[in-house]
């Protein structure tokens, strides 16, 4: 990932429309699955922490990250001790985990089943993994290569990356489904015009900021009651099974 992408992503997560949404959708999600238990947690590539606060309430939490300054910004919060660590070779925990969280990670790294190969023996049986990836190679556009992204999925591709690691998928859906019409035009006509100027994180005015935020939100009213057909992102979780 570019350094000015860390830096905008590290000073905006608190606050921009994305985040803060995304946020909310998934604290929904976990929510819905994890509100009448306490499990042990793992964050991994939490960047700067925006959401150990929120993960922190499922659990004891633990966390990892790459980017030093990030990390150092994590630790600042004063949640839990980030470690130093990289998929899929370089976990530094000894224990394994009843929740790990992906957080629009898995796209960042070469070899994807490797990396979930690797998590999947840091979950205790019956462990489940909270995986978000950008959707669909066609939406491809500078911010993913400003944030060093390797692909983006469909949900078949996620689907079957998982299988082939030897997990079990327990609810998938796309999200970010009401916004998905004008960012894919956007996305659609930077292409055509070569337009390369500007980032999606970077932070619009407060009243376009809070309009975005409100319809991003407001897709807490359907999940994870349904599945959206398509969305700029995928969320899944997975499982893992004791092996017979």
């Amino acid at each position: 990932m570019q350094r000015l992408a860390y830096d905008q992503m590290n000073n905006n997560e608190s606050i921009h429309w994305w985040f803060v949404g995304r946020r909310s959708i998934l604290k929904n999600v976990l929510d819905n699955y994890y509100q009448d238990s306490r499990k042990n947690v793992l964050e991994v590539g939490c960047g700067s922490g925006g959401n150990l606060h929120m993960l922190k309430a499922y659990g004891e939490i633990s966390a990892m990250e790459l980017d030093d300054e990030s990390r150092a910004v994590a630790n600042s919060r004063n949640i839990c001790n980030v470690m130093k660590g990289k998929l899929p070779n370089d976990i530094p925990f000894d224990s394994a985990f009843d929740l790990v969280c992906m957080l629009d990670v898995l796209e960042h790294i070469d070899d994807d089943v490797a990396a979930l190969q690797a998590i999947k023996k840091y979950l205790n049986i019956n462990g489940e993994l909270f995986i978000t990836v950008p959707a669909y190679k066609f939406m491809w556009g500078r911010q993913d290569e400003a944030s060093g992204h390797k692909r983006r999925y469909t949900k078949q591709l996620l689907t079957d990356v998982i299988s082939e690691a030897g997990l079990s998928v327990k609810y998938v859906t796309y999200f970010n489904t009401f916004l998905f019409p004008a960012i894919a035009t956007a996305r659609i006509l930077n292409k055509i015009t070569g337009n390369k100027s500007g980032s999606d994180i970077s932070l619009p005015s407060k009243p376009v900021n809070n309009i975005l935020r409100c319809i991003f939100s407001s897709e807490n009213w359907f999940l994870p009651g349904i599945k959206f057909p398509f969305g700029v992102s995928i969320l899944l979780i997975a499982e893992q099974k004791e092996d017979i």
